[in-house]
C-alpha cells in the first residue's frame, strides 16, 4: 500500500510539473503575443483596404487563407485517429499520447474558422452562410460540421480532465488561488466514486463513435468544396478519399512534432518513450502509403486520359511553374520519409521529428497546390488582362495574416499545455495501480 502511495505521488509530481506558470512562459507568451499584434495590423490593413491587399483577383478567388483551412481542417484529424480509432482497437499504448492529440485537434479546429473569416474580408460576412446559405451547398454543411466536430474534440479533451481538475485543486497548493479556483470549477464535485468512472467511461464511448463519422464527414465535405466543379485538376471522384488520407498523414506528422517539443520541455521520457515513437512512426508508414496510392490515382486517371485542360493544368505540376515545388514536396514530403521510416534508425524520436518536420511542412504546401495551379487555368482564356489578375503570389500582408493564424494555434497549444497536464494523471495512477495488482 505504501509503494503504491509514493508510485502515486511520483506520477502526480512528474505530470503536474509542467501547470507552473514560470518567467519562461512569460516571456513567450509576451512574444507571441507582439507577432499577433503586428498579423492584427495586417489583417486591419485588409479589412480597410479589402482584399485587393491580398494577391487574389478574379481569376485567382482563392489563396494560401483556404490552403490553410483545408490544412488546418486536415491537422485536426489526428484527434479522431490517434485519440477514437485506436482506443476503441484496444491499443492500450496509445494512453499517455491521447490528450495531446485532443489538445492538437481541439487547437486547429477552433482557429480553422478565422481562415475561412479572412478569406471572406470582412469578419461579419461569417453570418451570410447562416442567413442565406443554401441547403445543398457543401460550404454551408462544411461550417456546421466543422463546430459539430469542434464541441465533439472539446468534449473529448475536457471530459477525461475533470478528475485532473479534482486533483490539481487538491494537491496544488503553490499555484495563484485564480488557478485553483479554476480546477475547482471545472472538476465538478468529482469525487471517484463507481457512479462517475462509470459515466465518464460511457460518456467517452459514445464521442469516441461520434468523432469518426464527424471527422470523415467534415474533411470530405471540405473536399466536395473543391470536386462538385468541373474545374481541371478539382474534378475527381476520389477527393474525399485523397483529403482524409491526407489528412491522416498531416495529423500524424503534428502529432510528432508535439510529443518531441512536450517531451522534452516538460521532461516526459519515462512516459512518452522510444516506443511511443516507433509505434506512430510504424503507424505514419501505414497512413503514408495509402495515401501514396490515392495520390498516384489522382494523377494517373486524368494523365492517362489527357483531356484539353487536364493537360494544362498537368504539365504546370510535373514540367512547368510549379513542377520544383510539387517534385520536391513529393520526394521530401511523402516518398522519401515513408522509405525512411521503414528503418528502426529513423524511428527514433530526434530523427523522427526531423522527418516529421518535412511531412508537416510539406503537407501544407500540398495543400497549396491542391487550390492554386487549378485556379491559374481557368477553362476560358484570359485575353487583354494584367498579369497579376491571372496568376496568383502572396503579398505580405496576405502572409502576415496567414502566419497568425498559425501564432493563434501556437498560443492555444502552449496555454493548454500549461494549465493542465499534457498526460492524463488520473488514467496514468489507475494503470500503475491495476498492472501492481496484476
Amino acid at each position: 500500500m505504501i509503494v503504491q502511495e509514493e508510485k502515486k505521488n511520483i506520477i502526480i509530481k512528474d505530470l503536474t510539473r509542467n501547470i507552473r506558470l514560470t518567467n519562461r512562459f512569460h516571456i513567450w507568451m509576451g512574444f507571441l503575443t507582439l507577432c499577433l499584434i503586428f498579423c492584427l495590423f495586417a489583417y486591419y490593413k485588409q479589412i480597410r483596404y479589402g482584399l485587393g491587399v491580398t494577391g487574389m483577383r478574379d481569376y485567382v478567388s482563392w489563396g494560401i487563407y483556404i490552403s490553410t483551412f483545408i490544412f488546418f481542417v486536415a491537422t485536426s484529424l489526428t484527434g479522431m485517429l490517434i485519440c477514437s480509432i485506436l482506443v476503441l482497437l484496444g491499443q492500450k499504448w496509445i494512453a499517455p499520447l491521447v490528450r495531446i492529440s485532443e489538445i492538437i485537434a481541439l487547437s486547429f479546429a477552433v482557429v480553422a474558422g478565422l481562415a475561412i473569416i479572412a478569406d471572406m474580408g470582412h469578419p461579419e460576412r461569417l453570418l451570410y452562410i447562416f442567413i442565406y446559405g443554401r441547403f445543398k451547398s457543401p460550404v454551408l454543411w462544411d461550417v456546421v460540421l466543422l463546430i459539430v466536430y469542434t464541441i465533439i474534440c472539446l468534449l473529448l479533451y475536457f471530459i477525461p480532465l475533470i478528475p485532473d481538475a479534482a486533483l490539481l485543486h487538491e494537491r496544488s497548493t503553490d499555484i495563484p488561488s485564480w488557478q485553483r479556483k479554476t480546477y475547482r470549477f471545472l472538476s465538478f464535485n468529482w469525487k471517484g466514486s463507481t457512479e462517475q468512472n462509470s459515466l465518464m467511461a460511457k460518456a467517452m464511448k459514445i464521442l469516441l463513435i461520434m468523432i469518426i463519422p464527424a471527422a470523415l464527414a467534415i474533411h470530405t465535405i471540405t473536399s466536395w468544396l473543391f470536386a462538385l466543379t468541373p474545374r481541371a485538376g478539382w474534378n475527381s471522384t476520389i477527393f474525399g478519399p485523397y483529403f482524409v488520407t491526407g489528412a491522416f498523414v498531416t495529423g500524424v506528422s503534428a502529432m510528432v512534432l508535439v510529443m518531441y517539443i512536450f517531451r522534452k520541455i516538460y521532461g516526459l521520457k519515462d512516459y512518452i518513450t522510444n516506443m511511443h515513437f516507433d509505434k506512430i512512426a510504424r503507424l505514419f508508414v501505414l497512413v503514408s502509403l495509402i495515401y501514396l496510392y490515392f495520390s498516384i490515382n489522382k494523377y494517373i486517371v486524368p494523365a492517362y486520359k489527357m483531356q484539353k485542360y487536364e493537360s494544362v493544368y498537368l504539365h504546370e505540376l510535373v514540367a512547368g511553374r510549379y513542377a520544383p515545388l510539387f517534385w520536391t514536396i513529393q520526394i521530401t514530403g511523402l516518398i522519401l520519409p515513408t522509405i525512411l521510416l521503414l528503418f528502426n534508425f529513423f524511428r527514433k524520436p530526434l530523427q523522427l521529428f526531423i522527418i516529421s518536420i518535412f511531412v508537416f511542412t510539406g503537407s501544407w504546401f500540398i495543400r497549396y497546390l491542391i487550390v492554386v495551379p487549378v485556379m491559374e487555368n481557368p477553362f476560358l482564356p484570359a485575353q487583354n488582362l494584367p498579369e497579376k489578375f491571372v496568376s496568383y503570389t502572396p503579398t505580405p500582408v496576405e502572409t502576415t495574416i496567414t502566419i497568425g493564424i498559425f501564432i493563434v494555434v501556437i498560443m492555444i497549444i502552449s496555454i493548454l499545455s500549461k494549465l493542465f497536464p499534457v498526460i492524463p494523471v488520473y488514467q496514468t495512477i489507475e494503470a500503475t495501480t491495476n498492472e501492481t495488482a496484476d
